[in-house]
């Protein structure tokens, strides 16, 4: 057991760290917005995998991945609120995109953490992997499966949420030298919408 679960977590860690589309918003937006907005989006991508994990858990994923016309329909459903997102971007103004403190940081921290959850959930991908991914890691068969998917799904977790708080602050710090004058903000601003439209062209392919 101890053994398939520490294999589990290397390669958990390098799947993590190879680019993709969580990750890679993550960075993004923590060079936009600081590192505390990064660690806010990290939570909300973090708890769309317990969304996943229960697919899996649950035979669910099998559904997905046995009707190309569902999984399509659920990428293109993520792609359209990619989309959305840019094009809400694209309308704020652009002072939006300062450093400064917000009225209310709660309600935008939790519009950050929503956003990451619904753009988890809303990527199939994610399901279908698991799906391949988790078995190969199942300690003993006849034991409680359940268990052991959530177990699994709880590890993949905290050493994702561990790896993008690090993406997060070195990204913020980053921020804070290369985009420290006003000069940077329409630059930022036009970043955002680009990473947007990119992840969601990533989604598709």
């Amino acid at each position: 057991m101890t053994e398939q679960l520490i294999s589990f977590m290397m390669a958990s860690v390098l799947l993590t760290l190879s680019p993709g589309p969580d990750i890679i918003y993550v960075l993004s937006q923590s060079l936009v917005g600081g590192y505390k907005r990064g660690v806010v989006i990290a939570m909300g991508l973090i708890s769309g995998i317990i969304i996943h994990t229960s697919l899996v858990a649950f035979g669910v994923s099998l559904v997905i991945k046995n009707s190309p016309s569902l999984f399509w329909a659920i990428k293109i459903a993520g792609a359209f609120y990619l989309l959305y997102l840019a094009y809400e971007v694209y309308r704020s103004p652009i002072q939006n995109f300062t450093k400064s403190e917000t009225v209310n940081q709660k309600v935008s921290f939790f519009s950050d953490y929503k956003t990451g959850f619904i753009m988890n959930i809303l990527n199939p991908k994610v399901t279908i992997f698991f799906l391949a991914f988790f078995p190969g890691f199942l300690w003993n068969r006849e034991e409680d499966l359940m268990f052991q998917f959530y177990t699994l799904g709880g590890l993949f977790m905290l050493q994702a949420f561990l790896i993008f708080c690090l993406v997060a602050l070195l990204s913020g710090q980053l921020s804070k030298l290369l985009f420290s004058s006003s000069s940077s903000h329409s630059f930022l601003k036009w970043f955002q919408i680009l990473t947007f439209i990119g992840i969601a062209i990533l989604i598709l392919l």
